[in-house]
């Protein structure tokens, strides 16, 4: 019984220095005063053995979680799947007060992606401020079938 106990014991105390150490792992906040983020986005995905194309309309949402200072957008590029860009969306650059939100959407219809499509975004900050999310939202219907994704912005560069 006392060894039954005593492993009890020991498992709980591993637990819970685990779980506490995996809380407190998130607890640090990052600040940055700017970034180049790559953005996946498909403009269809395949489905099915003949590998059909679905056709999806994409977001690209840009969110300032900043509480108090604001953040510029330099530039927000989409890119098709062979690396050719094919539209400037924020063709100057465009100022988030804190927790405002900017997006840009490609049509349903627009192919011209593919299903490599990306986005390049950078922002800026004169201050260091809480990174931006940014994400493409994917969603598309077809008959009674319905596909919704999300991807996150991957950074590549920190600016200084």
């Amino acid at each position: 019984m006392k060894k039954i106990f005593s492993l009890s014991l020991i498992i709980s105390i591993c637990l819970s220095i685990g779980i506490a150490a995996f809380v407190h792992a998130d607890d640090s906040i990052v600040l940055s005063q700017g970034q180049t983020l790559y953005v996946p986005a498909y403009s269809h995905i395949y489905a099915g053995d003949r590998e059909l194309p679905m056709l999806l309309t994409v977001t690209l949402s840009i969110r300032n979680v900043d509480i108090n200072h604001s953040i510029t957008v330099n530039y927000a590029d989409y890119y098709g799947t062979k690396g050719e860009l094919l539209k400037k969306y924020a063709e100057k650059s465009v100022i988030l007060k804190p927790l405002e939100s900017i997006r840009y959407v490609i049509p349903q219809k627009d192919k011209s992606g593919g299903s490599g499509a990306n986005f390049m975004v950078e922002w800026k900050s004169d201050k260091p401020v809480n990174s931006p999310i940014i994400e493409s939202v994917m969603i598309g219907t077809e008959g009674q079938q319905g596909i919704s994704f999300t991807s996150r912005g991957q950074v590549i560069t920190t600016l200084n």
